[in-house]
């Protein structure tokens, strides 16, 4: 198929050189998209139905055979050898049961160990002889070790899983999961599916996955790809607000106060603060006639634009011709006939220009939170009825500043200049929004993402147990609230297919200290894991802690709060033992990464070593966070967990 389209010659099919590099573009496109993936193999799975789909059964249609693969897959003569894992077709391979076999005679599994076939398994779901039994090949792909950046699962999506990713365009879902219940894979998988089912309306409008960070995009960055979509955007929250450069940070309660859905409202009073009533007319001189529009009928038509309701920008750009509207109007009063090209001609003049400027001046949105932040006056007019006087003097700054690239702006600042910067003018939307780790985002940073989705849906995925921001969502109906999705979906997925048992039975004795109200996970893995406590004197046995793990296969990661990071990475060189960073993808000679707790959320390895829970719990601002920070460094092994202490453990994980 990749050679097919490699030999196309576009030479004699393009009207221009236009069309020719477009076609060209796309056509490079298709070819990146059709690229071999090594050790992956074109298929994983097997249907053979006891009808031909669609076909009317009473007929006694016989039935097909079909093979389930990544990508769609056709002979020289345009015939399917495998079926697309997300067509209509498909969909039994992931929810056809014992129970609800949906017309499936044989469901057969693969096992591959780099790319070649070394086992396959068997269900006959129509026949009531066969009793329903795990499998053991599916067992065994959702235990394999990981190595290197995050892969899809498409081979393993779960019944639960699938609703959630086969469910439609137009709506919102946000899903709650603990850790380890696949939601991260969920909600990709979710976009490879709309792009499969709505193709050209997403190439149109676009599609973009947010993430905590970059360590975080990088780890996930390949799984589309290798399902042949390479047309999704990535960012951070931070990036997509990044219009002024950010170099300071906030203490706790200024960030809360800022990032509370209140500010919308203090900026939005600001902006329109900017519209005074005309008090003197409007006179427009073309050739020898002079044309008067009075005071009132301006003020009517200035009124008029603030009950609209339109955007600040949108509003200022329509007075002029407002303006010049009110003037033709006078001109057809006295027998001329003015067309549009003399109402253009109005609204450029030099008194409907001056008049705009006075009565609907240009704002600028760095300048005007800046402005807000810096002049005690100016916030308190603004915010009086909606912030408290404490929480103005909260966010004041301390020190007068002379210009915006001079400001020491902060990522809640960024914000707050994104918001005031859609009052203006109104921010582009995409079609499609995937939010993950959405539960540490402020309600003015779920305001920041919901405009970008303002005519399109999103995907919201998070587990509230693992908030670690002092503004965290308190719940998911708020969120959606603020993300402009009220009637978004909320699903839970509460099997555990990453987290050892007994790993998160540990971790799981915090749940009723960070989120009562939530069901603990219940891991679905046959393998119970490796758990072990360790009470040890030096760093010399967290880093013997390590070697131990190395010795396995797969991915180790040593977790340690950020502040005794700088301790462990000398006592590693020390040893002699190479590692990694965060996101950076481990090799067959370096498979440690040195990870601060405060970049493990949605990471995972194979084996993990914890040091000194207590200090993770203390690197945080108060004993809430703290503790749902350790939940998240708790959870992120596959296969093993060794916790080092020489302080305490916290009392809420004893029992």
């Amino acid at each position: 198929m990749r050679e097919d389209v490699e030999s196309l010659d576009i030479r004699d099919v393009t009207a221009n050189w236009v069309n020719a590099e477009v076609l060209a573009r796309q056509i490079d496109e298709r070819i990146k998209a059709l690229a071999d993936l090594s050790d992956t193999p074109l298929f994983f799975g097997r249907l053979d139905y006891l009808h031909a789909p669609g076909a009317d059964r009473a007929e006694g249609a016989y039935g097909e055979r079909f093979y389930i693969g990544r990508r769609h897959v056709h002979d020289h003569d345009g015939d399917p050898m495998v079926i697309d894992w997300r067509a209509p077709v498909s969909q039994p391979f992931y929810r056809a049961s014992k129970k609800d076999p949906m017309d499936i005679a044989l469901r057969r599994r693969f096992g591959y160990t780099r790319g070649d076939i070394t086992a396959y398994e068997d269900e006959h779901l129509s026949d009531p002889a066969e009793a329903a039994r795990t499998s053991k090949l599916l067992q065994q792909e959702i235990e394999r070790p990981r190595v290197g950046p995050m892969r899809d699962i498409v081979a393993t999506i779960q019944p639960e899983q699938d609703e959630i990713v086969r469910s439609g365009l137009g709506g919102t879902v946000c899903v709650q999961g603990g850790p380890g219940t696949g939601k991260t894979a969920v909600g990709l998988h979710r976009v490879a599916y709309l792009l499969y089912a709505h193709r050209e309306r997403l190439a149109r409008t676009g599609t973009l996955v947010i993430g905590p960070n970059r360590s975080f995009l990088h780890y996930i960055e390949q799984v589309l790809p290798a399902l042949g979509e390479l047309t999704v955007q990535q960012a951070t929250v931070d990036d997509l607000v990044a219009q002024v450069e950010v170099r300071g940070t906030d203490d706790a309660a200024a960030a809360v106060v800022k990032g509370d859905a209140r500010m919308a409202e203090v900026l939005r009073r600001a902006v329109y603060a900017h519209v005074t009533m005309p008090t003197e007319p409007v006179v427009v001189v073309r050739g020898s006639r002079r044309w008067r529009v009075p005071a009132y009928e301006l003020q009517d038509i200035v009124r008029e634009l603030l009950d609209r309701d339109i955007r600040y920008g949108a509003a200022r750009e329509a007075l002029p011709q407002r303006i010049a509207h009110a003037v033709l109007v006078q001109m057809e009063r006295s027998g001329e006939a003015p067309d549009d090209r003399v109402q253009d001609a109005v609204a450029r003049n030099a008194a409907v220009k001056a008049a705009v400027k006075q009565v609907w001046p240009p704002v600028d949105p760095a300048k005007l939170v800046l402005r807000l932040l810096t002049d005690a006056d100016f916030l308190d007019e603004h915010a009086e009825g909606v912030l408290t006087e404490e929480e103005r003097k909260t966010i004041l700054w301390a020190k007068p500043v002379r210009s915006v690239k001079a400001a020491r702006w902060s990522p809640a600042d960024a914000v707050l200049i994104d918001e005031t910067t859609d009052i203006v003018q109104r921010t582009h939307s995409l079609g499609h929004v995937v939010l993950d780790e959405a539960q540490d985002l402020s309600p003015m940073q779920y305001r920041a993402v919901g405009r970008r989705c303002t005519t399109g849906s999103a995907t919201v995925l998070g587990d509230l147990a693992q908030g670690t921001t002092p503004w965290a969502t308190r719940s998911w109906d708020e969120a959606l609230a603020h993300l402009g999705k009220a009637d978004g979906v909320i699903e839970e997925l509460t099997a555990g297919f990453r987290v050892p048992t007994d790993v998160i039975t540990y971790a799981s004795r915090l749940l009723p200290h960070i989120a009562p109200g939530l069901t603990p996970v219940a891991s679905v893995r046959e393998n119970p894991g490796f758990f072990d406590l360790r009470t040890v004197a030096a760093t010399d046995e967290v880093v013997a802690a390590c070697e131990e793990l190395l010795r396995n296969e797969g991915s180790t990661g040593l977790i340690a709060a950020d502040a005794r990071v700088p301790a462990l990475a000398e006592a590693l060189t020390a040893a002699g033992i190479g590692y990694l960073a965060p996101g950076e993808e481990t090799t067959a000679e370096t498979r440690l990464t040195l990870v601060p707790a405060s970049l493990a959320k949605g990471l995972e390895y194979d084996y993990v070593v914890l040091d000194e829970p207590q200090a993770v719990v203390d690197g945080e601002p108060d004993e809430r966070t703290g503790l749902r920070r350790l939940y998240v460094a708790l959870t992120r092994a596959v296969s093993g967990l060794i916790v080092t202490h020489a302080a305490p453990l916290p009392p809420q994980l004893e029992g």
